[in-house]
């Protein structure tokens, strides 16, 4: 296969025809590995990444001077940059990976019929995934240990700003993989630059089974748009926190703090503060200087703007913006009810707060506010799939077939139904 593809006639369609070839010989042979086989390969990967650390800065150091002679904003620098807790961040996530249940081969529903044969339900692999995704180099080994562990073969296609990293860590899985036996094509990680390699991904119904972009709106639209394939997306993260006035007022200063600034280019950051009327007075004031302190700049509501001196005044289009930035919508409103309208209006369907000592509320919050991740008292930043749990995920989903919010390794596989008889005829 093709190490590098960056030639006056590379031919895109063939190599990444090619590329579809590989994926579906090796999802074969990955979907039949034993759990051992596959946890040993995350092992390696991750021992690999550990050992290669330098190597892998060095690399990252080639696309973060280049990200910034092209003028790449703050946002998407950070989403770059692999510090040393992220590299360790990254193997850390394959040992997570490697630790939970194997969900391939699992069998449910499993009941006699009347007829006398079991009827029941097994859990699958998809198969092989394409994923396409924006500058965040550390998805490459989350994407490649959760599509391992569920028993798929993957198509990785990073973006040009990634390149050295992408290829960096590429290699890191490819040992990993042969040491455990493994096929080297089991994890792809698309070599060359060219734009018309997303097109041509997009194309491969033949080989590939599901699609999961992650990155920008614009990105994610697009592919959407023109797949052939089945996509596991979602658009933006327009996330809110609701501090109702019945909430502690400490717990509403520590989330709704959090939620905004612990990073501000993550899907899961808020991105709009709703803030009812009978508490606006007591909580904005100390949000207002914690924010100012920390260098967010506010858009509010008149009523807002009232209570919050020289702040700017937002507009229509503020309350449906992701920032990915130190910018924050802050709108006062007269009671959950007309948060939840709020949400309803402008939200993605990501993720959505409300900080809140009333039992009932958060349930009804809970249940009325429909978004992939719903939370009561708890900063929205938690909504991923190391938090959850999930050792790492593959991206969140806002929409409401098959997989929703971060999916993980039950998330990359699906349910064939499964007979089981003795000899059993229908009569």
């Amino acid at each position: 296969m093709t190490e590098t593809a960056e030639s006056v006639n590379f031919d895109v369609p063939s190599y990444m025809r090619e590329l579809g070839q590989y994926a579906r010989e090796a999802a074969r042979l990955v979907g039949r590995a034993e759990t051992g086989d596959k946890n040993a390969a995350l092992y390696a990967i991750a021992d690999a990444i550990i050992t290669d650390r330098v190597r892998l800065a060095a690399e990252n150091q080639k696309d973060l001077q280049a990200g910034k002679q092209r003028g790449l904003d703050a946002a998407l620098l950070d989403r770059l940059e692999l510090t040393d807790a992220r590299i360790e961040a990254m193997a850390e996530g394959l040992h997570q990976i490697a630790a939970l249940a194997d969900p391939v081969g699992a069998v449910s529903e499993l009941n006699y019929r009347p007829s006398g044969i079991q009827v029941g339900r097994m859990r699958v692999p998809l198969g092989v995934i394409g994923i396409i995704y924006e500058s965040r180099p550390n998805v490459t080994a989350d994407a490649a240990g959760l599509c391992l562990k569920s028993g798929n073969a993957c198509i990785l296609r990073g973006g040009s700003e990634a390149l050295h990293s992408n290829q960096a860590l590429a290699g890191c899985i490819k040992k990993g993989l042969q040491q455990a036996g493994l096929p080297a094509t089991a994890v792809q990680v698309v070599a060359t630059t060219d734009r018309a390699a997303v097109g041509e991904l997009l194309k491969l119904e033949e080989f590939v089974d599901v699609i999961v972009p992650r990155g920008g709106k614009g990105l994610i639209e697009r592919i959407s748009r023109e797949s052939r394939i089945p996509v596991i997306k979602h658009l933006h993260g327009v996330c809110h926190t609701y501090i109702d006035d019945q909430a502690d007022l400490d717990k509403a200063v520590k989330v709704a703090f959090n939620a905004k600034t612990q990073r501000y280019g993550t899907c899961n950051t808020m991105e709009t503060l709703l803030v009812a009327e009978g508490i606006a007075e007591r909580v904005l004031p100390l949000l207002g200087r914690m924010y100012r302190e920390a260098g967010v700049e506010l858009r509010g509501c008149e009523r807002t703007r009232q209570i919050l001196n020289n702040i700017i005044a937002a507009q229509e289009s503020d309350w449906e913006e992701e920032y990915l930035a130190p910018i924050l919508s802050v709108r006062v409103v007269a009671d959950l009810d007309a948060a939840i309208d709020h949400i309803e209006r402008f939200g993605s369907r990501h993720t959505d707060v409300i900080v809140s000592e009333n039992i009932t509320r958060g349930r009804r919050f809970l249940r009325e506010v429909d978004s992939s991740s719903v939370m009561v008292n708890a900063s929205s930043r938690f909504a991923d799939g190391f938090e959850y749990g999930l050792g790492a995920e593959i991206g969140i989903s806002t929409d409401k077939l098959h997989a929703r919010g971060p999916v993980g390794l039950e998330g990359l596989t699906t349910l064939k139904f499964i007979v089981l008889g003795d000899g059993h005829i229908r009569v």
